[in-house]
């Protein structure tokens, strides 16, 4: 299982939404306050690339040597069609500075200290403390999990209903009158979520873990056919 850190991590670096809120600035447009790109540095600290000239940008050079608090809200939404497709959110919380020089023309780097972090996802709620974010590592199967997805939902159909097989009285506990519609609705290197539901009907979650962790799409790939090998056995 990922830790809170990982999985605040992955988020994070990931590609998902995120809109950095700072006191004062509640009347900009969303997309005015959305980095163009942020990365977590060495220190746990996150830099944030903005164009110079947007909001986030003016008040954090006007705050100089004052303490501008602000706090980055990363939203994950499934990237497939599926029944609560909000797969989680995280938040980190902490101290926003300029870096004058190192971002490209027309873009300035903005760091934000962290003081604290939360996530709260399909694993639950939990805190994040600064030194966990800083010493956490990102998923590294999260640069494919789009794609890998809506390729299994896609292509993968059949072999996704057969993991019924695996599920024993649980599947008969949900109360499904039909075979539930089945849709892969998150990966990572340790296992695979799938979500079970009937137009209109009951909806739960199954989680199927592998043996061991993927490092690679080469090994998840070995991982999924003894998953799906499993189901058909």
């Amino acid at each position: 299982m990922p830790s809170a850190a990982e999985r605040t991590r992955t988020l994070v670096q990931s590609t998902c939404s995120a809109v950095l809120l700072i006191p004062g600035l509640e009347t900009a447009g969303s997309d005015q306050l959305m980095p163009l790109s942020r990365t977590v540095g060495p220190d746990g600290d996150l830099f944030l690339e903005f164009p110079a000239d947007s909001p986030a940008v003016r008040a954090a050079t006007h705050a100089q040597d004052d303490e501008l608090t602000a706090v980055l809200e990363i939203t994950d939404v499934a990237p497939v069609a599926v029944p609560h497709r909000i797969r989680g959110r995280a938040r980190v919380c902490g101290w926003l500075t300029s870096v004058p020089g190192i971002a490209g023309p027309g873009r300035m780097l903005l760091r934000l200290e962290t003081g604290e972090a939360h996530v709260e996802d399909l694993w639950g709620a939990e805190p994040v403390e600064p030194e966990e974010l800083r010493d956490a590592a990102a998923d590294p199967l999260a640069a494919h999990e789009a794609e890998l997805l809506q390729h299994l939902h896609a292509a993968h159909g059949d072999r996704l209903g057969t993991l019924c097989e695996l599920l024993g009285e649980r599947a008969a506990r949900s109360g499904a009158v039909n075979p539930p519609s089945v849709v892969p609705v998150a990966l990572d290197r340790h296992g695979l979520r799938v979500r079970f539901f009937e137009r209109n009907g009951p909806c739960f979650d199954a989680r199927f873990e592998f043996p061991e962790p993927a490092r690679d799409v080469v090994e998840l790939r070995h991982a999924m056919r003894t998953l799906f090998d499993a189901a058909a056995h």
